[in-house]
């Protein structure tokens, strides 16, 4: 149970990181918030790894670079409609 408290509220820190670096408004809710971060902490944690098959944790800074880099691919899809 804790573990998901401390991934809850880590990611409604990254998420409102990667919100607060990126440029422009991004409009989005709490829980959109706390997924971004925990969708950046993913992908930098995927990333960060290179192919190994243990899962090595990203630390906050390349988590936020996780999340922006989701807002940017997500605004990218938004376009494309």
């Amino acid at each position: 149970m804790i573990n998901i408290i401390g991934a809850i509220i880590a990611g409604l820190l990254i998420g409102a990181l990667a919100r607060f670096f990126y440029p422009g408004q991004v409009a989005m809710g709490w829980i959109a918030t706390i997924l971004l971060g925990i969708g950046g902490s993913l992908l930098a944690g995927l990333v960060t790894s290179r192919g190994q098959r243990e899962f090595h944790g990203a630390g906050c800074f390349a988590s936020v670079i996780g999340a922006i880099v989701l807002i940017f691919v997500g605004r990218l899809l938004e376009i494309g409609r």
